[in-house]
């Protein structure tokens, strides 16, 4: 389960990034979805492949960070038709897809008390697992997604920065409030806690930035060229045991 840091596609999208599933609220668009938990090398032509499998597509987005460009795992997806919005949802929410289990779900529109609900943590133990950091965080409200960024050149040893997205903004205002210079078990320092993209943020934007600048030299990534990797009939019968 991972989390994510920049804007997301207009319209529906919070301004830091996805828009929280309502499961369907008589307010929502029935043929809008938001997808979270995807594979960070999942490419924007296989997130097509594996939706559009289901129905007709009328737009999908795959968001990505504006300043690394590196996935942000999750996307939107939104159909022409509302029953093929249902059966994604029926057929895919679930779904494992190499070592993450993907959630779909009926996206909801954004609103003032959803809106920045992101936060950046920075001084993280390195020993400090995704779970562990959730741990910490779920005290002050919903977690909706959250990641801790690895190092793909150093066999995925933490960097020490996280992120962590609650489902409101007020419960992201008490995480900082509580954590916010506090030495977590097992940290030598205290954390650095605060709302992501905010512009006093610079330095630690430029930090990640050249940090996945020099992972992108030193490791090549996934051959983006299998484009078979998330085809929906692959995936049912490595899954399900599916038979065509």
């Amino acid at each position: 389960m991972e989390t994510q840091v920049s804007n997301g596609p207009s319209g529906t999208s919070l301004p830091n990034g996805p828009v929280i599933s309502t499961n369907g609220s008589t307010d929502d668009s029935k043929t809008n979805l938001i997808v979270n938990y995807l594979p960070q090398n999942m490419t924007q032509e296989e997130f097509k492949s594996l939706f559009g499998s289901i129905g007709e597509i009328e737009s999908c987005k795959l968001v990505r960070d504006k300043i690394t460009g590196q996935s942000l795992g999750y996307g939107f997806v939104n159909y022409v038709d509302p029953n093929d919005a249902d059966k994604a949802i029926n057929t895919l929410n679930g779904l494992k897809l190499q070592t993450k289990t993907i959630k779909v779900s009926y996206a909801r529109p954004s609103s003032a008390s959803i809106r920045d609900a992101n936060l950046y943590v920075s001084g993280l133990p390195k020993t400090m697992s995704q779970k562990d950091m959730e741990q910490l965080f779920s005290q002050y409200g919903r977690i909706i997604t959250s990641r801790i960024l690895v190092d793909q050149v150093t066999a995925g040893i933490s960097r020490g920065v996280g992120f962590i997205r609650f489902d409101k903004r007020n419960e992201a205002e008490e995480a900082i409030k509580g954590l916010n210079g506090q030495k977590p078990l097992g940290a030598a320092e205290p954390i650095t806690v605060k709302f992501a993209n905010n512009p006093s943020q610079k330095t630690g934007q430029a930090l990640l930035t050249q940090l996945y600048q020099t992972a992108a030299r030193r490791y090549t990534g996934p051959l983006h060229h299998q484009t078979q990797r998330f085809r929906l009939d692959n995936l049912l019968n490595a899954s399900y045991g599916v038979k065509r």
